[in-house]
């Protein structure tokens, strides 16, 4: 069996169209249809730690499914903390972990708790007699959001044993996401947490929780589809208490609901309340279809149901509907208008909505029983009357304290108060960033850029506000256009060097007109010589290499300038945000120096960042040493920048971080699961091209790796494009090789050369030659294979004169290579590997091997007694990768000159064995359910490759050979989440 829907449950009877509440609340008394997924989550539930997601459409039943799970037996005992994600969000953080612990004060009574969960008290003063004293306030909001998580995940210990609901999550602000990814990353033993969102609603970010659990973690992802037509059937008897209702009855339902269990109530009600279910011979039926007029949808439903009301009722109803939440009784009763005397009438016109099953009581809240009929009766009311209605939200939010200033914003903005509400959104956005809720405040102050009138200053002001806030999450790219206007309207000099900065870092972000930028970030330093720490930031802007005709040599004085500027400033965060910048573009640009300032970023931050600022220069330094072929720096500035406090709860900066040490891991040749993380971060990433450099690289050579050249060639020269539009230098290096290496494969030599030509030719013109070394081993095979030896000559003549004094050491590694290419030198081959090898690069080690044992084989006899070893060598890494492309040239190889190689390992994922792979339970699971490979990859945030890769591996293991056997084979999960065997 399956769901009925998300609502509360009561025990009710067929009526005969009397509108007394038993009678009409049409809500299954049982669950119906969902056993399978129920007892799914329950396993899962009860081994924790465990997390479950549960994802279905609105009106599918993901509410009733959890109240069904938290009523068991089995979790007698438990903790169990339940919060609301809400449509019209507050500026106000982490709304619904506060609502599911703001009641459980007494389970902490007489509990020793650290001084950090001190931290929660402004979140949850309903429990401050429980926990102990707000510690000093922190000068960096992100230090003071991580010492609030700390806390709240400590409450959450001291509860324990618990189950913590998060519901809605389709509507979670970025704080929320980034407190539930923060508290899944190190698991409690005692804690399950069970997510419920809707799947064609929810972001990437929210589906991306789940995909990166710790082992110890039980896992669960729980997909609710609408019911079939004996389903619905089902759940209409339970509905009436009937043993059964007719086969025309329930097809004649599910034609008209399409299965949603909402909808079927919705419409089961309004036929109740006018008498048109009747039973004849012990069966329920319908009235003939000429007596019935039954709306389709559950719009129309609920309208009708409304039309019954009595006025009084039908206008409770309507504020209900306007304040799209459940409120307080008093605040019902206060909009209305009614005063006195006339309250009496107002409670007894709500008892009857709350009767009628539209509206539902939740302890002293009341509003509707779903969002969608909240939504019919909202949008049926008279646009006057709502802006009324509207008007007197705002009026009465705002007698609460403290104000819950985003509603009353939005309220003013629906009732047209347009200056009042300008203002309102204007403080919540200030709220929100005193809370370090970045997210919340960029979309009101957007809101109010893009729809306020405001004067050049005042909108100046917003802006740069604006600016600030979107720096900190993955939206910068979405705020030039707001910053670009506001810049236009010549601004005051006092902020117009700060709204120059911070629209260039958004035209950055969002990898837009490098020479705008230039220009920008030049008129920024020009304004800001009373601000050192942003001159300073302005400064590293500038420097970028990205636009032609600008020296190397001019970029580097001013990163010099910079460093100096910043070293005078009682700053250490900016000091570090700088050195980390100025040393990244060094490690570019081959200089030595870089790593004096990667010396002094680590002495700052101790080699474990806890500021934003210093994870964020960690990150800088990092990648670019991974681009420059520094892989051990790298490691040590990557991991512990992805480890950092202030990097899991920034979104932009962990999807940063972690795109980061993909590319690590690609260069390093730690392959394992990395496809699964790539096809992750893409989607994570898919609108800022800036970000995906490093990732698309990854992706674009893992395809080429494994034989998906078109894939891969399709990549390539989308990124080779984007990067010469940029200026991204350094990625062209990267890029050519894989493309190069593509197109020699389809024997396109003439497209190789041309390959070669173009991604050298910028990066000659600027002077940048550290990076030219990860292109030389393809590029001395193409100019090889076209007869082009003087070019390639002229070419590694040039590049040993000007790497020569550089830090760059794949210059070295290449120039090895490339020689041995050039003169058929297996020496210089063996040489290079042996570089490669040195420098943490085991795929390009593998390659020279193999080119190496190339020309010792071909040889004229006798061959060189080297030749076998080396070859295997080669063969071993490809195969440890999973560099099948690369592989299966090599064994031919192999097999042409009779060098026998080891058995090729086979079957699946190495550490697992014969049994299935967390995530190849996770795909068999999906799908035994009926689900093709495209909806399985939307759900598990992977693509469909992937999903195929998975399946296919887990139907080996089973020793099954179709999706039928496949459904027939798996049991229900156990409690240790795996697929038993029959």
């Amino acid at each position: 069996m399956r769901t009925d829907t998300e609502g509360d449950s009561a025990d009710l009877r067929p009526g005969d169209g009397a509108t007394d509440r038993a009678a009409v609340r049409q809500v299954s008394p049982a669950l119906v249809a969902r056993d399978g997924e129920l007892a799914r989550l329950l396993a899962t539930v009860a081994t924790a730690p465990a997390v479950v997601a549960v994802a279905g459409e609105a009106g599918v039943g993901k509410t009733r499914l959890v109240a069904e799970l938290l009523a068991r037996a089995e979790l007698a005992g438990r903790s169990l903390l339940v919060g609301s994600c809400h449509q019209i969000r507050e500026s106000f953080p982490l709304g619904p972990v506060v609502e599911a612990v703001r009641d459980a004060g007494d389970r902490l009574r007489g509990l020793a708790l650290s001084e950090v969960a001190g931290a929660v008290r402004p979140l949850l003063p309903e429990l401050a007699s429980f926990l102990p004293a707000a510690p000093g306030p922190l000068d960096d909001p992100v230090a003071e959001r991580h010492r609030v998580f700390r806390g709240l995940t400590e409450v959450l210990t001291a509860l324990a044993p618990a189950v913590l609901v998060l519901e809605d999550l389709h509507w979670a602000d970025e704080q929320t996401v980034d407190f539930v990814a923060y508290l899944l990353t190190t698991p409690m033993p005692e804690l399950a947490v069970v997510l419920t969102y809707r799947s064609e609603e929810v972001s990437a970010a929210v589906r991306a929780l789940t995909a990166r659990l710790p082992a110890a973690t039980a896992r669960a992802h729980v997909a609710l589809a609408p019911l079939d037509e004996r389903e619905t059937g089902d759940l209409v008897a339970a509905i009436l208490g009937a043993p059964r209702v007719s086969g025309e009855f329930a097809k004649y339902l599910w034609d008209r609901t399409m299965g949603l269990p909402f909808a079927v109530e919705e419409v089961i009600a309004l036929m109740q309340t006018r008498g048109l279910v009747v039973s004849r011979d012990g069966e329920w039926t319908r009235k003939p279809l000429g007596e019935l007029e039954v709306p389709r949808g559950i719009r129309d439903s609920t309208l009708a149901r409304m039309a019954r009301l009595a006025p009084g009722a039908q206008r409770i109803a309507e504020v209900a509907a306007v304040m799209q939440t459940r409120v307080a009784v008093p605040m019902l009763l206060a909009m209305t208008g009614v005063t006195g005397a006339a309250e009496s009438a107002a409670i007894d016109a709500m008892d009857e909505a709350i009767g009628s099953g539209l509206l539902v009581e939740q302890g002293e809240t009341v509003g509707f029983r779903h969002v969608l009929a909240a939504q019919a009766v909202y949008e049926d009311i008279f646009w006057p009357r709502r802006r009324t209605l509207h008007g007197r939200a705002a009026a009465a939010l705002r007698t609460q304290s403290p104000v819950p200033l985003g509603q009353v914003a939005h309220h003013l903005r629906c009732a047209g108060v347009l200056d009042e509400w300008a203002t309102t959104a204007e403080a919540a956005a200030d709220h929100a960033v005193a809370l370090a809720h970045d997210a919340e405040a960029a979309r009101l102050l957007s809101d109010v850029l893009r729809n306020a009138t405001l004067d050049p200053a005042h909108r100046a002001r917003v802006a740069v506000k604006l600016g600030r806030a979107a720096t900190q999450t993955l939206h910068a790219d979405q705020v030039a256009d707001l910053l670009s206007a506001a810049l236009d309207q010549d601004p005051p000099v006092t902020v117009r060097g700060e709204l120059r900065l911070l629209l260039a870092n958004a035209l950055n972000h969002n990898a837009d007109d490098p020479g705008r930028q230039r220009r920008l970030f030049a008129g920024a330093v020009a304004d800001l010589g009373d601000r050192p720490a942003l001159r300073a930031w302005a400064m590293v802007g500038l420097s970028l290499p990205t636009v032609q005709g600008i020296p190397l040599a001019e970029d580097r004085r001013v990163l010099t300038e910079a460093v100096e500027l910043v070293a005078g400033i009682d700053d250490p965060l900016a000091e570090v945000f700088v050195l980390g910048k100025a040393g990244a573009f060094l490690a570019q640009f081959g200089d030595p120096a870089w790593r004096g300032l990667a010396d002094r970023v680590l002495a700052v931050t101790g080699g474990a960042p806890q500021q934003r600022r210093e994870a964020n220069a960690h990150y800088s330094l990092g990648v670019e040493a991974c681009y420059a072929g520094q892989l051990g720096m790298a490691e040590r500035l990557l991991t512990s920048g992805l480890r950092a406090a202030a990097t899991r709860e920034n979104r932009r900066l962990e999807i940063m971080m972690r795109s980061g040490v993909a590319l690590h891991s690609f260069c390093r040749g730690e392959w394992e699961g990395l496809s699964e993380e790539v096809d992750t971060l893409l989607a994570l990433q898919a609108h800022h091209a800036r970000t995906r450099f490093d990732v698309d690289i990854v992706a674009a050579g893992l395809a080429l790796s494994r034989g998906a050249v078109d894939d891969a060639r399709t990549r390539l020269a989308d990124l080779i494009g984007l990067a010469e539009r940029l200026g991204s230098f350094q990625v062209l290096p990267f890029a050519g090789d894989a493309a190069v290496r593509a197109a020699l494969f389809r024997d396109e030599t003439a497209e190789a050369v041309a390959f070669v030509r173009r991604c050298l030719a910028p990066l000659a013109a600027k002077g940048l030659w550290a990076p030219v070394g990860r292109l030389l081993p393809s590029a001395a095979e193409a100019l090889t294979a076209a007869g082009e030896r003087a070019e390639l000559t002229e070419l590694l003549t040039r590049v040993e004169r000007e790497t020569r004094a550089l830090d760059a050491p794949l210059a070295s590694a290449g120039l090895r290579y490339a020689r041995g290419v050039l003169a058929s030198d297996a020496e210089d081959l063996l040489a290079a590997a042996g570089e490669y090898e040195a420098a943490l690069a085991p795929y390009e080690a593998a390659r020279a091997n193999e080119r190496a044992a190339a020309v010792l084989l071909a040889r004229v006899s006798p061959g060189d007694e080297r030749a076998p070893a080396v070859l295997r060598d080669a063969v071993a890494t490809y195969e440890r990768l999973g560099a099948t492309w690369d592989h299966t040239r090599a064994t031919g190889l192999a097999r042409r000159h009779g060098i026998a190689l080891p058995a090729r390992h086979r079957g699946g994922r190495r550490g697992y064995g014969t049994e299935l792979s967390p995530r190849e339970r996770e795909v068999a699971e999906l799908a035994a359910t009926g689900r093709t490979n495209k909806e399985i990859a939307k759900e598990l945030f992977v693509s469909a490759k992937t999903v195929e890769k998975h399946l296919i591996a887990a139907m080996r293991k089973l020793g099954l050979r179709s999706r039928f056997e496949l459904a027939y084979r798996l049991e229900p999960v156990g409690k240790d989440g795996g697929i038993p065997h029959r």
